[in-house]
């Protein structure tokens, strides 16, 4: 229990504004951070759905190709490519979360999906692979938006926590001290009252015993 004094007192006066303010400010951060969690959900959800179906068309194509072409040459088509795609990797602060931003110095457009000759493979895997060209940008975006789901989840749970420590232990913990030592002070300060006031009965009883002992002489 805390010490039941006026210096205490100021200090948890203090605490509890400070918990209040912090209080206010996380439960507002909360909410944002969940509105944009949520737009970041149905994204997710849309752009989902998006790159399945064109993994799925792309698969389809490949097993298609693969029906009409043997196991070795399609491997070598598959194997022949040196090229090179670098990723780079930013991050974009939101509400103090470091949300991923995935970039790429590709360009793959015409000509340069195909890593083979056309001599020898069927046209159906050409489909293929510029089906799965197709795909690869919404994979990386994919990839960059349920990566910033995590993050923003663990970010929303870890504010929870804090708002709930806040208005269920550190706030009303303060006001129950504050109300104990408001209760204290009363109790000293009537102990002190009355305390004075038998000092000031005794005086005045002595007062007029010597008054009667003067008379008397």
């Amino acid at each position: 229990m805390v010490n039941p004094t006026r210096m205490e007192l100021t200090k948890q006066k203090k605490k509890l504004v400070s918990a209040t303010r912090g209080h206010k400010l996380l439960k507002d951060k909360r909410d944002e951070l969940l509105r944009q969690f949520m737009d970041l959900v149905r994204e997710n959800m849309k752009l989902r759905k998006k790159v399945e179906e064109g993994l799925k068309n792309a698969n389809m194509e490949f097993a298609i190709a693969k029906a009409g072409m043997s196991d070795e040459v399609l491997n070598t088509a598959l194997m022949g490519s040196k090229k090179t795609l670098e990723i780079k990797e930013s991050v974009e602060n939101i509400m103090s979360v470091e949300i991923p931003k995935y970039e790429t110095n590709a360009q793959i457009s015409g000509n340069d999906i195909y890593s083979y000759g056309y001599a020898f493979t069927a046209g159906d895997l050409d489909d293929a692979m510029y089906s799965l060209s197709l795909v690869f940008k919404d994979m990386l975006k994919l990839a960059e938006i349920e990566k910033s789901c995590q993050l923003m989840a663990a970010e929303i749970e870890k504010t929870r926590r804090r708002v709930n420590a806040l208005e269920h232990v550190i706030m009303p913990n303060a006001k129950a001290n504050i109300k104990y030592i408001n209760m204290k002070l009363d109790e000293n300060e009537r102990s002190t009252q009355i305390r004075l006031m038998k000092v000031k009965d005794m005086m005045l009883e002595e007062a007029i015993e010597e008054r009667r002992a003067a008379d008397e002489q």
